[in-house]
Formats: structure tokens, sequence, C-alpha cells
């Protein structure tokens, strides 16, 4: 079960990312407010993922999560374009979430 909250505490966190664009430097209240709400909500799901799971691990996971996800997002849903690069750089964050994962006993 932890790593399901960190599972969901990921996709929270990608959702959180995602909001803070259209709060145009926090200055429109109900996307602020979103914002605010997703970003509890990332850290809420990470707590109970803490319970069982060591921070490190945990943290190193959530943030990889969140970091290929919101590039990911980004690319479909704002039409942003990745360099070679960027995609080498998010195929190695994955394969160490991969490793950290079957490196890790429940």
């Amino acid at each position: 079960m932890p790593w399901i909250w960190l599972l969901l505490a990921g996709a929270v966190e990608i959702a959180w990312a995602q909001s803070i664009k259209p709060t145009d430097g926090f200055t429109r209240l109900p996307q602020t407010l979103l914002c605010l709400v997703l970003m509890c909500g990332a850290v809420y799901l990470l707590s109970r993922a803490l319970q069982d799971l060591p921070v490190g691990t945990s943290y190193a996971v959530f943030t990889g999560i969140g970091t290929v996800g919101a590039v990911l997002t980004g690319v479909v849903l704002r039409h942003e374009t990745p360099s070679p690069v960027a995609l080498a750089g998010l195929a190695l964050i994955t394969a160490g979430l991969v490793t950290v994962h079957l490196g890790t006993a429940d």
C-alpha cells in the first residue's frame, strides 16, 4: 500500500505542477486555490507513503514521477517540445525510479 500512496502522490504532484502557470503569478484566485489544494494533497499522500517507506526513497520517487509527468503533460497539454537530450534525461530518471523500486524491500 505505501507504493500506491506514493504513486498517487506523484500523480497529484503532476497536476499541481500543471496548475501553477494558470495562477498567473498567484493573481487569479480560483486557480490559486486549486493549486494550493493540489499541493496539500500531494504532500498529504506523500506523508502517507512515508509511514512505511524511507524518506530518501520516497522523496526521490515522488519528485521523479513529478518531473517526468510534468514534462510529459507539458508535451501533451501545452505542446511543449523537449530536446533529445531532455528526453534522454527523462529516460534515465525513469530507469532510476524503476531501479529504486526494485531495490526497496516492501
